[in-house]
């Protein structure tokens, strides 16, 4: 070890010990596969040489695995936007919030941005905390309140758990154009 310290020219005070995880790796096999397999080329002078080869590869697995190691808490993981498999997790609550929720859902769709909507007939409660454990970006919660009474639904970020955007008007079916730009950026 202190031999590369000093190659590297670094301080050891300057080094700090941190927990890390291997997700790709490089092989140099040098000639040894080439000779194996008898794989030769003819070089600038016309000489025959073995090929210099390696191999390289990402553990899919184990780049799964940092993410949730890295992006999660006592809920479940919080997906960091630029790799979260939806942006938006629409829950829908009763029955007529299932309507204005797919108009959501379309919407978004139509916008070009990844929306899951949970329409499953199931409490809220289940719900949120499926949401909360599936952990995307945004979650837009539409209800049956929002099309019988007040017309409201809200946006909630799961990574802080704000709540930017509450008792948003649904604008005639519509996503209010504020939503849109946080969602869109």
């Amino acid at each position: 070890m202190d031999e590369a310290i000093k190659e590297l020219s670094v301080d050891r005070s300057e080094l700090e010990k941190v927990k890390t995880a291997e997700v790709g790796n490089i092989f140099n096999f040098s000639t040894q596969k080439s000779e194996e397999m008898k794989l030769v080329f003819t070089d600038a002078e016309g000489k025959e040489r073995y090929a210099y080869m390696g191999s390289y590869g990402i553990g899919i697995t184990r780049v799964m695995g940092v993410i949730v190691e890295k992006f999660a808490d006592d809920k479940g993981l919080v997906w960091p936007e630029n790799i979260a498999p939806f942006k938006v997790h629409i829950v829908a609550i009763g029955e007529k919030g299932q309507e204005l929720a797919g108009k959501f859902y379309d919407e978004l769709a139509n916008s070009g941005v990844d929306a899951l909507l949970d329409d499953r007939d199931e409490r809220p409660g289940v719900k949120f905390a499926d949401a909360e454990l599936m952990g995307l970006p945004w979650r837009i919660t539409i209800g049956d309140r929002a099309i019988d009474g007040d017309g409201l639904f809200e946006l909630t970020e799961r990574a802080t758990g704000e709540t930017p955007k509450s008792g948003l008007p649904a604008n005639n079916g519509f996503l209010p154009e504020s939503v849109m730009l946080i969602i869109l950026t």
